[in-house]
Parts: structure tokens; C-alpha cells; sequence
């Protein structure tokens, strides 16, 4: 329903209301600018005949428009809203002139309506403008409902991306078959590292399946830990990892939204240190200033293999975990990455009121 809502920004206008309730409708407004106008008329039928032709006048402009514009319907989805609005205005300037000419015309042969040429004009010029005048209003209603659907449908999709990403962050194939096949290849050749490896495994699931929540920050570098620990057994000496914290009064009083840090940091390893054949650096950096948290991540590229920058760009999109951020310490927090062609620099930002204040 919504998909069809939007495929053109001028809702069906003969399924708003029927056929019948259009001709009430214009029935009435006749009647309301005929009783305004009603000064100029000395008696009962001067105000019948003046009614009457309202109501031809408008039912001739109206309804051929509401047909046209829905049976065209097919052509203008495919056009420019600004080009639609113009046809549009076209085809209800054109009806107005000639319904007004039309009745005008009966009104002067019926002995209703003295013809004067200028007054003529002046009646087809100022029924056109008001006209139009009214059109333009309702094409910027439709023109705002549209703007407003257009928003629900992409609340609606992203939504639905984070539903999607919060689902492959649990399940993880890529990682979960890696990590499988690392843990069986070292089940007959390193037992010990395998139970180890298993261990850090168990935690990092286990996390992930609690779903998206907030946690310390000492737990959210923790689970950071056992990602990079699994990872290691895998990448060998592919990766390494510098990490700059604060110290452990402060770790204490941290939080920050569960898996933010880790989601980065896999999709670094997954777009950079699997793509290369050389040892990557990655350093983190966290800070606590004014009650603002500042987590750096700043991955050195391979000098060697061949990297795009401009596939990185478009892979490193961590819109989700922002959103996800802000959910729980405002709009001011945000996730940015900027991407040159030696490093890859991810800031998260929020900012953390100290628990005890």
C-alpha cells in the first residue's frame, strides 16, 4: 500500500471520495461563492441563474481534471513532480477558461448577462488566477504528504537494515564457518589453543545473542578482546593491535552500547587486514574529556597490496551502530570514518555522564 501511495505524488482522486460526493461538494462551494457574491443580484432568480452557473462552471472544470490526471496516471509517475505540477496546472487552466466561456456565453445568448468585451476578459483572467491559485495550494498538500511518506518509507527501511544487520551480527556466517575451521584444524594440533579459542568463541555468541543493549565499557573491550583473539588464531601474524585506555577508575564509570565497538572493528578486519597479504596495525585510542567518550580506531594501510580506497569508503558505512548510539546517548553521538591512501581513521564519539554525579 505504501509503495503505491508513492509511485505518484497526486493521491486517486476518484477514489478519495465518489462521483457523487465530488457534485455535493462542488454543489456547495457554488452555493458559498455565490452567496458571497450574491450583492450584484436584485432578485431570487438572478441568484439561481448566477448558482447554476457556478455549479456547471466548476462541475465542467473540476471532473474532467480528476479523470485526466488519473488516466494519465501511468505517464506523469514516471515524471518529475515539478513537470507534473505544470501539466497539471495546464489542464485546469484550460477547463476553467473554456467552462467559464461556455457558461458566460449561455448567460449572454439567454438575455442573463449583458456582453461587454472588457468585462469579459477581466471575468477570464480573474476565475483563471483564482483557480490556479486554489490548484497550487492542493499540489503543495499532495507535494507534502508525499515528502511525508517518503520519510515513513525510509523509517521503514531503516528499520529493516537494522533489523537485518543486528540478525547478521549474531549469526556472523562468514566469521561463524572461519572461525569453525580454524577450530578444527587445531583440535588435533594444538588441543590447548583450541580449547582457548573455544572459550573466546563462547563469550563473543553469547553476547551477540543478548541482543543490542547497554553494557560497561570494561565488558564491550572485553568482547572486543575475545573477537581479536579469534581472529588472530586465523589472520597469524597478519594483525596487530595497540590499545590506549584509560585507567580503571574511569573504565569503570564508562559505557557505551553493546557491539559497537567490536561491529568497527570486524568490519576493519574484514575490508582491509583479509584483503591484504602484508601485517596490519590497528591502533585504538580512547579517551574521557568533559564527559565525552573518544574511541579512535586508525588501521595503516598495506603499502604493497593493492587496496581501492573507493570500494573502502563505500564498505566502511557505519551508519547502523550510529543510529544505534544515538538511540541510547543522544543525536550528538556519531560514528564517522574517513578513508586516505595510507590509513583508515574511525572516530565514535557520545557523550557520558559521570554515574556518580
Amino acid at each position: 500500500m505504501l509503495a503505491e501511495r508513492l509511485e505518484f505524488f497526486v493521491p486517486k482522486l476518484l477514489e478519495m471520495m465518489k462521483i457523487w460526493q465530488w457534485l455535493l461538494y462542488l454543489s456547495f462551494w457554488s452555493l458559498f461563492v455565490t452567496i458571497i457574491e450574491r450583492h450584484g443580484m436584485g432578485t431570487w432568480s438572478d441568484f439561481l441563474i448566477a448558482y447554476l452557473g457556478r455549479t456547471i462552471q466548476y462541475f465542467l472544470t473540476v471532473l474532467p481534471v480528476l479523470y485526466l490526471v488519473d488516466y494519465l496516471r501511468p505517464v506523469f509517475k514516471n515524471v518529475s513532480p515539478i513537470r507534473v505540477s505544470l501539466y497539471i496546472l495546464l489542464l485546469i487552466m484550460v477547463t476553467s477558461i473554456v467552462s467559464l466561456c461556455l457558461v458566460m456565453l449561455v448567460k449572454i445568448n439567454g438575455g442573463w448577462l449583458q456582453y461587454n468585451p472588457k468585462s469579459f476578459m477581466l471575468q477570464i483572467v480573474f476565475n483563471t488566477v483564482l483557480t490556479i491559485g486554489f490548484a497550487v495550494v492542493f499540489l503543495l498538500y499532495f507535494v507534502q504528504r508525499k515528502r511525508e511518506l517518503m520519510a515513513l518509507k525510509q523509517s521503514f527501511e531503516h528499520k529493516s537494515i537494522a533489523h537485518n544487520e543486528l540478525i547478521e551480527a549474531r549469526l556472523a556466517p562468514h566469521f561463524f564457518f572461519n572461525t569453525i575451521n580454524t577450530l578444527t584444524s587445531l583440535i588435533e594440533s594444538n588441543p590447548t589453543r583450541a580449547a582457548d579459542l573455544l572459550q573466546h568463541i563462547s563469550a563473543l555468541f553469547r553476547a551477540s545473542f543478548n541482543g543490542t543493549r547497554e553494557i560497561s565499557f570494561e565488558e564491550e573491550v572485553a568482547l572486543c578482546e575475545h573477537y581479536l583473539a579469534i581472529e588472530s588464531s586465523r589472520l597469524s601474524d597478519k594483525l596487530v593491535v595497540n590499545w590506549s585506555l584509560p585507567d580503571n577508575d574511569t573504565m569503570y564509570d564508562m559505557v557505551i552500547s553493546a557491539l559497537t565497538l567490536q561491529s568497527v572493528l570486524e568490519k576493519t578486519l574484514l575490508n582491509v587486514v583479509e584483503m591484504s597479504t602484508e601485517t596490519i596495525c590497528i591502533d585504538i585510542v580512547v579517551t574521557w574529556h568533559q564527559h565525552q567518550v573518544i574511541i579512535i580506531i586508525t588501521a595503516q594501510l598495506p603499502s604493497k597490496t593493492l587496496v581501492i580506497t573507493h570500494n573502502l569508503r563505500q564498505q566502511l558505512d557505519f551508519f547502523i551502530q550510529a543510529e544505534r548510539l544515538k538511540s541510547y546517548f543522544g543525536q550528538s553521538a556519531n560514528i564517522q570514518s574517513k578513508v586516505t591512501n595510507e590509513q583508515i581513521i574511525t572516530t565514535i564519539n557520545y557523550y557520558l555522564r559521570d554515574v556518580g554525579m
